[in-house]
């Protein structure tokens, strides 16, 4: 797994390059027992294929959904989970924490 922030964006590149489109997920804002820290990446390309993490794992699969969506409109999104949202324990946001991620598009 590449989790070095270069790493992430190189791939980004690399599959801009090879004609794929690409959102950036960026961890904004955490409050609580969060998974991971303010400035997490993940990058998504238009086939689901993603590398890095915003969440551990735990919200993973709707960051890639909604990063999908961002790619085929261009419109960026602002996703809030937490332990007060309901689609917290949907999602498997258990630990008690808030996580704000920010998705564009960037390729």
């Amino acid at each position: 797994m590449l989790d070095r922030d270069e790493d992430l964006l190189k791939a980004a590149e690399n599959w801009g390059k090879a004609g794929k489109g690409v959102a950036l997920a960026t961890v904004i804002e955490t409050w609580g027992s969060a998974p991971r820290p303010a400035g997490s990446n993940l990058v998504v390309n238009g086939d689901g294929t993603f590398l890095g993490s915003v969440s551990g794992g735990c919200v993973e699969g709707a960051v890639v959904t909604e990063a999908l969506d961002v790619i085929s409109s261009g419109t960026p999104r602002m996703l809030e989970f937490g332990v007060a949202d309901e689609t917290a324990w949907t999602v498997g946001l258990s630990c008690g924490g808030r996580i704000r991620i920010f998705v564009e598009k960037v390729v």
